[in-house]
């Protein structure tokens, strides 16, 4: 039987969330401890998965909004637009039920208010990204910092990161930064980032600016952040989402031509190579090819924008494997990985990311048979199994005991050719820290 009601849990982890400053991360604890205190061990589960973001209960975003339209009986396209403006769905699921298409079509993009951000895909390689088009297309550098979408109306400036959390207060020389433009009212979408010397600093120096409940002015001194924007979305009352992203630039161009992000536009696939392989080597993350035609497809991924990043890939060891919830229910999923560490194996990390409903029968099979022990929903296995991991990245980690962790980790295959005293070592691992 249920013992917490909807707005119990919303109360105690909005709560939970406003936890700041010295002896929060004591207070932080109790407070978890005693909502869980409260909980049936099924809501315990899902709780557990609702804070560390893998719920993975199934109510995907795409099905939220047809159940939206459906409801209100409207065009799908009306709500996702709508969606795209407000920033948030449940706004919009009141207008849908009460005032149908009609009050759809009335949310606009509202300075100060965030909406979602345009996502990029992904390909391979800049061949693939650029084979759709036989014109130019942009190629911008892609940092690895934090997304950042600013607003600006008169003196009042807003930050919200890429899940519409409000960042302002830590953020104060991107305030500046917007504040210095010439100009009444502005949304922007970009990127900050840590430099030294020109050269990015590792993901969590950045992160820890919009993560950390230490004194903004403190961390501005000692984690300074560069401001980048790579699109405009509004400009002094003119909204810009549907114009083509070429005119949205060159109006960028002309309102923070000190911001903007370094950006090359060629049909030269020669060209394009040069300028990735550059981005590369100065330690950014790669880039995203742009089409200088396309609109401003919030919340969406699409053809407009396609990532490209080098993909790092690793030998390692499955050191055991969690019990998958949802759909993955009786499957076993979340592998733990680990690197050879002398004559044993170090955690560095887990996942779930990249696994099909055939690889995960699979599994569930392979890892029983391994077996050694078991505890709660943690199945513990002979380090006998080799699996391809590809990967974004490296960084330092105080929650593994190797001391660092893979970033954006995802299964390619699992290797029955090599034997797991074969696999990659830490130190192969710590080398990628550079």
């Amino acid at each position: 039987m249920s013992s917490l009601a909807v707005e119990e849990v919303d109360a105690a982890l909005t709560e939970l969330g406003a936890l700041v400053g010295s002896g929060s991360a004591a207070r932080r604890s109790t407070a978890v401890a005693e909502l869980f205190a409260r909980a049936t061990v099924e809501e315990q589960e899902w709780l557990r998965g609702l804070i560390t973001g893998e719920l993975r209960q199934g109510a995907s975003d795409g099905v939220l909004l047809k159940a939206i339209a459906e409801a209100g009986a409207v065009p799908e396209t009306a709500v996702r637009r709508a969606v795209m403006l407000a920033g948030f769905a449940g706004p919009v699921a009141r207008v849908a039920l009460e005032s149908g298409e009609a009050g759809l079509s009335e949310i606009r993009l509202e300075v100060g208010r965030p909406l979602r951000p345009m996502l990029a895909g992904s390909a391979p390689d800049i061949a693939a990204a650029m084979a759709s088009s036989s014109g130019d297309l942009a190629l911008d550098s892609k940092l690895d910092g934090i997304r950042i979408q600013a607003h600006r109306s008169g003196s009042s400036v807003r930050l919200f990161t890429r899940t519409l959390d409000d960042v302002t207060a830590r953020l104060p020389e991107v305030v500046d930064a917007v504040l210095a433009l010439d100009l009444s009212e502005v949304v922007l979408d970009g990127e900050v980032i840590a430099e030294r010397s020109g050269r990015p600093e590792p993901f969590q120096v950045t992160g820890s600016r919009t993560m950390s409940s230490s004194d903004p002015a403190a961390m501005r001194e000692t984690v300074p952040l560069t401001t980048y924007f790579f699109d405009l979305l509004h400009l002094d009352g003119r909204d810009l989402v549907d114009e083509p992203a070429a005119a949205r630039w060159q109006l960028l161009s002309e309102v923070a031509p000190a911001h903007v992000v370094p950006r090359i536009v060629t049909s030269d696939a020669a060209k394009a190579q040069a300028f990735f392989d550059e981005r590369i080597t100065a330690g950014h993350e790669g880039v995203v090819v742009k089409d200088p035609q396309a609109p401003y497809a919030a919340g969406r991924r699409g053809a407009g924008w396609v990532k490209v990043k080098p993909r790092h890939t690793l030998d390692l060891v499955v050191l055991a494997v969690e019990w998958g919830s949802g759909r993955r229910r009786g499957k076993l999923s979340n592998i733990h990985l680990g690197a050879r560490d002398g004559d044993g194996f170090v955690m560095l990390g887990k996942t779930f990311k990249g696994m099909t409903d055939e690889m995960l029968a699979w599994q569930t099979e392979r890892f029983l048979a391994l077996e050694t022990s078991r505890e709660d929903h943690v199945v513990f296995v002979r380090p006998e199994q080799v699996v391809e991991i590809a990967f974004d990245g490296v960084q330092r980690s105080t929650r593994y005991p190797g001391g660092v962790a893979l970033r954006f980790a995802r299964v390619l295959r699992y290797r029955d050719d090599k034997l797991a005293a074969e696999a990659d070592t830490i130190s192969t691992m710590r080398a990628l820290l550079g």
